[in-house]
C-alpha cells in the first residue's frame, strides 16, 4: 500500500492545483537546460572565432545516427560506414593541412585552427560508399566541406574508382583550403552564380549537395536546375534540412525516397544542421 507521501502526491496531481504543484520541478528542469546552454554560449565566445558556418564535433550517439543514415541510403553494412568515419578521422595529412592553412589564411582572424568536420563526415561516407564520378557541390565558404569530398574521391580513386568535384560558389576568394595538392588535384572550383554554372555542366551528375544560399526559393531553383543533369541513380543532397521542406518535396515529386538526418553537436550552442537525401 503506497505510503501517505506518495498519496498526497497522487490526490494533488489529480486536482486543480497540479499544475502549480508542478511548477518548481519544471522551473528546475528549464534552469538547468539554460544553464547548460549559458556555459556553452560563454565557452564558446572566448574559444571560437567563427562568425558563420559554425565547426563542431558531434556527439557520441549522434555520430551513430549519422552511420546509420549513411548505411540506410547507400544500402551498406553500418560496420563499412564506420570504418570510412574512422578513415576520415585519422587523415593526419588533411587534418594537418586544413590546420596550417587556416593558421596562415588572410581570414584567420574569423577561423578556426581546430578541424571538427561533424555531418561532412556522412558526405566522405557516402561518396566512399557510392562511388561517384562526378560530384557537384554548391557553397564553397573556406573549402572545408571539398577538402572531405575530395578526400573520400582520393581514397576512390586509389582503389580503381576515380571521380571529380564541381564545387561552385559566388565568392572569388572562396575554397582556399581546396587549392592544395592531393586534394586540389580532384577538384574543379567554379567561381560565379550556381545557376548558370549548374547549367554550363559538361558531364553527368552523379551526386549533387546543396549548400549555397539557404532560401527556399533558390534551393528550389538549383534541384530544378540539376535534375536533367544526372546520371542514372544520382544521390540528391541538401544541407538545409533542417530549415527547409525543398527536398522533401522535390523527392516526392520525383518519385525518390527521402530520409533526413539531424545533427547533435557537442558541447556547442548552436542546435546543429543536417543532411537531407533524396535517391531512387
Amino acid at each position: 500500500m503506497p505510503d501517505r507521501k506518495t498519496r498526497i502526491r497522487r490526490a494533488v496531481s489529480r486536482s486543480p492545483l497540479a499544475p502549480l504543484a508542478a511548477l518548481p520541478v519544471r522551473l528546475a528542469r528549464v534552469a538547468r537546460h539554460d544553464a547548460k546552454v549559458l556555459r556553452e554560449s560563454a565557452r564558446w565566445l572566448v574559444t571560437s572565432r567563427e562568425h558563420h558556418n559554425y565547426t563542431y564535433d558531434l556527439t557520441k550517439l549522434n555520430l551513430e545516427h549519422l552511420a546509420w543514415f549513411v548505411s540506410v541510403v547507400a544500402e551498406v553494412p553500418v560496420a563499412d560506414v564506420r570504418g570510412w568515419i574512422a578513415e576520415i578521422e585519422s587523415d593526419t595529412a588533411l587534418r594537418e593541412h586544413i590546420m596550417r592553412t587556416t593558421a596562415g589564411a588572410a581570414r584567420r582572424g574569423l577561423a578556426d585552427k581546430h578541424v571538427r568536420y561533424a555531418r561532412r563526415l556522412g558526405w566522405y561516407a557516402l561518396i566512399r560508399a557510392r562511388k561517384p564520378q562526378h560530384v557537384v557541390e554548391t557553397g564553397v565558404d573556406k573549402g572545408l566541406g571539398t577538402c572531405v569530398i575530395a578526400a573520400a574521391l582520393l581514397r576512390n580513386a586509389a582503389e580503381g574508382h576515380p571521380g571529380r568535384v564541381t564545387s561552385l560558389d559566388i565568392n572569388p576568394e572562396a575554397g582556399y583550403l581546396a587549392k592544395a595538392q592531393p586534394w586540389a588535384d580532384v577538384v574543379d572550383l567554379v567561381i560565379g552564380d550556381s545557376i548558370a554554372s549548374i547549367g554550363a555542366l559538361d558531364r553527368p551528375v552523379d551526386m549533387f549537395l546543396h549548400d549555397s544560399d539557404h532560401s527556399a526559393a533558390h534551393e528550389q531553383r538549383e534541384f530544378t536546375a540539376i535534375e536533367p543533369r544526372l546520371a542514372d541513380g544520382a544521390l540528391l543532397l541538401t544541407d538545409n534540412v533542417t530549415y527547409s521542406t525543398v527536398l522533401l518535396k522535390h523527392a516526392e515529386k520525383t518519385g525518390r525516397r527521402f530520409l533526413a538526418f539531424k545533427e547533435q553537436p557537442l558541447k556547442h550552442w548552436y542546435p546543429g544542421d543536417g543532411i537531407g537525401a533524396a535517391w531512387r
